[in-house]
């Protein structure tokens, strides 16, 4: 069959979206990893669905590159928002359902403004964290982080016995300033360092306020693929509320492919 399609990228985190809601498409894990392969398909970090929902406008669905649903993308919810009002399912905003439960969204002019889950937990191990921002995610700082073997390192936490048999996801951070990070990740299911994760970016963030008690919001979080901005409310405890993920995402192209049935 005929596939319809459209590319999106978040600060380089780049997505194959679908519009789903006739459910023509089915998600078969061979067929979604077969479409973001890089050398003989579309080639993206991820597959998002989009599709009806009974009282919000739409209903989010996320892959990873491997074929597998996983569990939220922060950059992914924003290309969904940017993908939901070109199709014109919602204006400036909207709330949509995902993985994780309901989320909000704001169209910016340029910018696209996601809502994330409170963060009330986190696990400290030996100067790192571990914290879910919607995806598991370990932290540890760095100093030289530009120029580290991000592939390699992350591969080995991802698949460390402290994280099995599920995984993680592994950011490696430089602290600029108090207010102002540079992070990196390596991505479970995508199993390679992507040009930015923005649920890495949320954890990151709140592991700097975690660690140092002169940090306000916004935190600026510099990756690879561009500058996202997280804001959040810092309660008693460590505990966040009001947490939002902010940066650009646009179209790359669309286009059509042929899938088997």
């Amino acid at each position: 069959m005929n596939l319809k399609f459209w590319k999106y990228q978040g600060t380089g985190n780049d997505f194959i979206m679908i519009d789903n809601r006739q459910n023509v498409f089915i998600s078969g894990e061979k067929t979604v990893s077969s479409l973001c392969r890089r050398r003989t398909g579309i080639g993206a970090d991820g597959l998002i669905i989009i599709e009806n929902h009974p009282s919000l406008d739409f209903s989010m669905r996320y892959f990873n590159a491997d074929g597998k649903e996983a569990s939220m993308c922060g950059n992914g919810g924003r290309c969904a928002i940017a993908f939901a009002k070109y199709l014109g399912i919602c204006n400036n905003h909207t709330a949509f359902k995902a993985v994780d439960g309901k989320h909000e969204g704001m169209v910016l002019n340029d910018q696209i403004r996601l809502k994330m889950q409170d963060v009330n937990k986190f696990l400290e191990m030996d100067g790192d964290f571990f914290l879910n921002t919607g995806s598991p995610h370990y932290v540890t700082f760095r100093e030289d982080v530009e120029h580290y073997d991000v592939a390699r390192e992350g591969k080995k936490i991802r698949y460390s016995s402290s994280f099995q048999p599920e995984g993680t996801n592994v950011n490696f951070v430089r602290i600029v300033n108090d207010n102002t990070l540079f992070n990196r990740t390596y991505e479970r299911g995508v199993e390679e360092e992507t040009l930015s994760c923005g649920t890495g970016s949320v954890a990151a963030a709140i592991t700097l306020a975690i660690k140092r008690q002169n940090v306000s919001s916004p935190v600026t979080v510099n990756t690879p693929g561009g500058i996202l901005h997280v804001y959040f409310t810092q309660k008693k405890e460590n505990s966040f509320t009001d947490i939002w993920l902010e940066g650009p995402a646009s179209s790359v192209f669309e286009g059509t492919t042929i899938i088997s049935d």
